[in-house]
């Protein structure tokens, strides 16, 4: 099935609908906006870079030149500007809230929360926006849709290290901050209909391109080949608006072994009920804390 027969028989029309999506000009943020506008949606791009943002909805706007767009810039590592861009989402109104961004292979350090940037970048800030929005975005009979990731599946959660910031491995690090991320939210019992949890596959963007230099121009091509581009790839995370949830836990990501394929609504079935209970204990009182702290 071609893209846009699947967006054909799959969506609606999101005229007089905002969607904010964090992470907007990524390789699967640009696309995934492309998608929504030819939907209809306005858009809010968050990103850390207002430039870039700028020349993305102006792009978008080429093509489009009714797109009402706006935009919100925010780095996920300083929870007083994460703060700030949910008192502003808040503000503006939102319909849909796409909680896009992440960092897999980056420099590490300790934020001002005291976590780890790549578990702050990947969890806190996403999970403190959802919680904010949620009840407004739920109001609005709209949706929070989280990206996810398999690399959730690499390890379990450690309550003596929560942000794993004594491990070194990038996809252990990053996959632990994706599996908080994804069960934490996939908890909130209060707005259970009002929450997606999504996941891309494999595809070539930012977050793949980590390897060294020589390596990365090796396998470049062949992933092109190999894996899905990132406008199929975000047809999944396009479906988390439209999926409808069913009883327990599930995510929408490519139907062919998590890689390949068109969407599939699916069973979540990698954390037990005591890690995930565990999960969102955690996440809510890391919630609190960062409520509290920092200001």
């Amino acid at each position: 099935m071609t893209t846009k027969n699947w967006i054909q028989k799959n969506t609606r029309s999101l005229a007089g609908k905002t969607v904010a999506v964090s992470g907007s000009t990524g390789g699967i943020g640009r696309q995934l906006c492309a998608h929504l506008c030819d939907l209809g949606a306005d858009l809010i791009l968050l990103d850390r870079s207002r430039e870039r943002s700028v020349a993305l909805g102006e792009s978008l706007r080429a093509a489009h030149p009714s797109l009402k767009v706006s935009y919100i810039t925010v780095d996920l590592e300083d929870m007083g500007a994460v703060r700030s861009a949910a008192e502003e989402l808040l503000r503006r109104g939102v319909d849909f809230l796409i909680l896009n961004a992440g960092a897999y292979h980056i420099p590490r350090h300790r934020c001002d929360t005291g976590y780890d940037n790549v578990f702050m970048i990947n969890f806190v800030s996403p999970y403190y926006l959802a919680r904010r929005l949620l009840p407004h975005v739920a109001s609005r009979g709209g949706r929070v849709v989280a990206v996810g990731s398999i690399a959730h599946g690499y390890s379990r959660t450690d309550p003596d290290d929560i942000d794993f910031s004594t491990r070194k491995k990038s996809s252990k690090v990053y996959g632990n901050a994706k599996r908080y991320l994804m069960f934490s939210l996939l908890g909130l019992r209060e707005h259970r209909d009002s929450v997606s949890v999504t996941h891309p596959g494999i595809t070539l963007t930012n977050i793949t391109a980590h390897y060294p230099k020589l390596i990365f121009a090796i396998i470049k091509h062949p992933m092109k080949v190999i894996f899905m581009s990132p406008r199929r790839a975000s047809l999944c995370i396009l479906a988390g608006i439209f999926d409808q949830r069913s009883d327990g836990n599930c995510w929408t990501g490519p139907g062919i072994f998590n890689v390949w394929g068109t969407p599939k609504l699916r069973p979540l079935s990698t954390c037990t009920e005591g890690e995930a209970a565990r999960i969102r204990e955690t996440a809510e009182e890391i919630l609190g804390r960062v409520e509290t702290e920092n200001r």
